[in-house]
């Protein structure tokens, strides 16, 4: 028997830039229901930084089978200022043999840039670290993430050999390289916000904390585009052409700069599409996420 659970696949439509909107309410069409196959061992709150934030916990879970199995990373959304873990659409990999682990970070409000993605760099060398016990091929690990959420999932594919960030926890011999990246309408490139980016009460001014001058170096710093090197993993990048708060721009840029250094990556446009919409949960953006995810984790 299945149980049945309804996770929220967009709580991310918070604003993020200086023309900024109250944040969208999610509706019904961005309900996605899935089942976690019976059997599946379910572990919450397990600190990959001991005596850590609160924020930095994540969710892991197994499906049941014997072996290790690919492993596919959540990271949310919500502008840097909100959202969860608690609500993963990943979950739907249960069932086709992959581990799930959905993670927390430490929001603007705890910490400015770049404790976030010290935090996302972290859960991937705690789970790396724990792979055994967790029944996790270390060699075979993806990550997804929506708006903010893909902003740091890119940067996890792009920034894993920047040594300006210092390594957090207890598993620095581990790495915090992943072996693909899903960026679901993440922003990429923060200098083609520009100044309006940091307007007083806009998400990316909160991210990156007081300027004093040094705002395009920061707005350089935090951008996935500035750390592509030719060894970065293959790249799945979906984006709205309708999306007001993160341009398409954001994605088309990425996909250009992965492509100039020969890295693998697709950009798939959907028509229509706003910010997080129900595009990104129709059969066929299933079909290409799970498409994705097959080809470059599952064992050939």
């Amino acid at each position: 028997m299945l149980l049945r659970t309804t996770f929220m696949l967009v709580l991310l439509a918070a604003p993020l830039a200086a023309q900024e909107q109250p944040v969208p309410k999610v509706r019904a069409a961005n309900v996605l229901a899935v089942a976690i196959p019976e059997g599946t061992r379910t572990e919450k709150d397990l600190a990959y930084i001991p005596n850590g934030h609160e924020r930095q916990k994540l969710d892991i879970y197994i499906p049941p089978g014997d072996g290790v199995k690919p492993l596919v990373v959540w990271v949310h959304g919500g502008a840097w200022k909100q959202g969860s873990k608690d609500r993963t659409p990943a979950i739907a990999l249960l069932g086709k043999g992959y581990v799930v682990a959905s993670i927390n970070y430490r929001l603007s409000q705890h910490a400015t840039f770049p404790a976030q993605i010290q935090d996302c760099q972290a859960a991937i060398r705690w789970l790396r670290a724990n792979a055994e016990k967790y029944h996790i091929d270390p060699q075979r690990i993806g990550v997804w993430g929506a708006s903010a959420g893909g902003h740091l999932v890119a940067l996890l594919g792009t920034a894993d050999n920047c040594d300006a960030w210092e390594p957090l926890g207890e598993c620095r011999d581990q790495s915090a390289k992943v072996q693909c990246v899903l960026d679901w309408f993440g922003p990429a490139d923060f200098t083609l916000f520009g100044e309006l980016a940091t307007r007083p009460g806009s998400s990316i001014g909160q991210l990156l904390g007081e300027t004093n001058g040094d705002l395009p170096a920061k707005l350089k710093s935090a951008s996935p585009v500035t750390y592509i090197t030719a060894d970065d993993p293959p790249f799945l990048i979906m984006h709205g052409d309708q999306d007001p708060l993160v341009p398409l721009k954001q994605s088309e840029r990425l996909c250009e700069l992965l492509k100039e250094k020969q890295v693998e990556a697709e950009l798939v446009t959907l028509a229509g599409a706003r910010h997080g919409g129900a595009e990104f949960i129709s059969d066929t953006s299933r079909a290409k996420v799970e498409a994705f995810f097959a080809k470059h984790l599952k064992q050939k």
